[in-house]
């Protein structure tokens, strides 16, 4: 609160005495600013939390024996420098030889999705009719079913490949984004992060550049 201080003149030949008028401050204007601040600094705030994906990774047993691959069905993937993708099929082996041969892809669309998509053509196409029916109206299910039927066509996936994912030192963490992604993007039922072999470091040093 302030207070104005006017002097108020008397009568004829009395004294002045000081007449005191009080003004109230209207504090609405700033309640209404509070509240845009805060609305604003909640949204800013929102807008900026990191976004990171969230991947499980199984816990190692050692006294559990890892289930066998067949080398027919096994896609090994791997991630170097540059945005390189090496691949091959089957085991690599040194007690087994022949090695396999390394071959180079490239994160583009006719790089590593184009073989991911060449290996996993029926699972892929199968969940692909089974979305369009949903979106043309021919099949009316909810979500949480169309879920659990993408899950159920994936277990049920004998001839897709399982992906082993391996990474060396020179590899970033944006690769490993970018081929679950495309995991994702093909449908793959089975794929895992790995440790690269010895013997696949071996094979990345006489790789095609």
């Amino acid at each position: 609160m302030a207070e104005i201080i006017q002097e108020e003149k008397g009568k004829k030949g009395g004294k002045r005495r000081p007449k005191k008028h009080s003004t109230n401050i209207d504090m609405t204007p700033m309640v209404d600013l509070m509240c845009l601040l805060i609305t604003f600094f909640m949204l800013t705030t929102a807008f900026s939390k990191p976004k990171i994906m969230v991947i499980t990774m199984p816990e190692k047993n050692l006294d559990q024996k890892a289930p066998e691959i067949p080398a027919w069905r096994t896609l090994n993937i791997i991630l170097t420098d540059k945005d390189v993708v090496y691949y091959y099929i089957g085991n690599a082996d040194p007690k087994k030889p022949p090695l396999p041969v390394l071959s180079k892809s490239d994160f583009s669309k006719d790089g590593i999705r184009k073989v991911l998509l060449e290996k996993n053509k029926d699972l892929f196409t199968q969940i692909v009719n089974y979305r369009e029916k949903r979106i043309s109206g021919k099949l009316v299910v909810a979500d949480s079913t169309a879920d659990q039927e993408i899950r159920r066509m994936k277990r049920g996936d004998m001839k897709g490949p399982i992906v082993l994912i391996k990474a060396d030192d020179k590899a970033k963490y944006k690769d490993i984004v970018n081929i679950i992604d495309e995991m994702a993007i093909c449908n793959l039922a089975s794929y895992a992060v790995v440790d690269i072999l010895p013997i696949e470091l071996e094979l990345l040093k006489t790789a095609p550049k």
